[in-house]
């Protein structure tokens, strides 16, 4: 799952979150997850009600609110690399901004009171 294969495909996004989806429970066989969705087409599509209908015995999924990116943790992370790592950045192309990406994801990894500062800030606090 680290190196984003997981999370990359050509076949629509419902595909690409039940291949994610299906990784996450491997990585965590027995564990109950509790998944927090934004608005994306493929969280509520068709196909992705479907394959969620049979996780029940893993998996809940609570949705946030349309609209509301300020309980959007993700949204924290993006705002955090936007004033850092990609802050006055100019890529030629997609394959320019992977460098800083990485190194702004491996930053708030590596920084795990950083990632519950976004948590706190959306609501989200445990």
């Amino acid at each position: 799952m680290a190196d984003g294969a997981a999370v990359t495909s050509r076949r629509g996004p419902a595909v690409t979150l039940i291949g994610f989806l299906r990784a996450l429970k491997r990585h965590f066989p027995g564990r109950q997850i509790i998944l927090i969705w934004d608005g994306l087409g493929g969280h509520k599509s068709r196909v992705m009600r479907q394959y969620l209908a049979h996780q029940r015995s893993w998996l809940t999924v609570e949705r946030l609110p349309g609209y509301a990116p300020e309980l959007n943790p993700v949204e924290q992370i993006w705002g955090n690399l936007k004033t850092c790592e990609l802050a006055n950045l100019c890529p030629v192309d997609i394959l320019a901004l992977r460098g800083p990406l990485r190194a702004g994801f491996g930053r708030v990894r590596r920084r795990p009171s950083l990632a519950i500062a976004f948590l706190r800030h959306a609501g989200l606090a445990f």
